[in-house]
């Protein structure tokens, strides 16, 4: 009971300290010099240099490299750019195939029934087993695309 009511008392104190230390801080505050007027006068080092965009040369821009649809594919999967697809990396981002993984249909997907599927096609994509896909391997997981029909017949 003791240490509640002395703990109380050195709050209040503390409180205390901190109000009469902002009062006071604010009183010098106002009492402050104003600033310093800005200099209005302009001189060679201020004004601003001119140059004839015709005589300026820079570096040529980057050429950008096509990719093909498989190797975006890819690269949307391999985040830290080491042409390897590891286990985490395919788990990331599968979350879209959402009610295709759901094997009870009841719109709930535990993560087991996601982390199954998703490990499943991960290993069998995995042709030499080292736990990481090369963009061949990777290749092989790629969704089968239905041909259109021409018209609506």
């Amino acid at each position: 009971m003791d240490r509640l009511v002395l703990g109380a008392v050195l709050g209040l104190a503390l409180a205390g300290v901190g109000i009469f230390w902002w009062q006071g801080r604010a009183q010098v505050e106002e009492a402050a010099p104003p600033p310093l007027p800005e200099p209005t006068e302009t001189t060679a080092e201020d004004e601003l240099p001119q140059a004839d965009p015709a005589d300026l040369t820079g570096p040529a821009p980057p050429q950008a490299t096509e990719l093909t649809r498989e190797q975006r594919r890819f690269f949307r999967y391999d985040r830290n750019r080491d042409l390897k697809i590891t286990r985490n990396e395919m788990l990331s981002t599968r979350t879209r195939a959402f009610r295709k993984l759901d094997k009870d249909g009841n719109n709930l997907l535990t993560f087991e029934e996601w982390a199954v599927t998703t490990v499943d096609k991960f290993e069998g994509a995995d042709a030499d087993g080292d736990r990481t896909l090369t963009q061949a391997e990777f290749a092989t997981t790629a969704p089968k695309r239905k041909k259109k029909p021409r018209c609506a017949c």
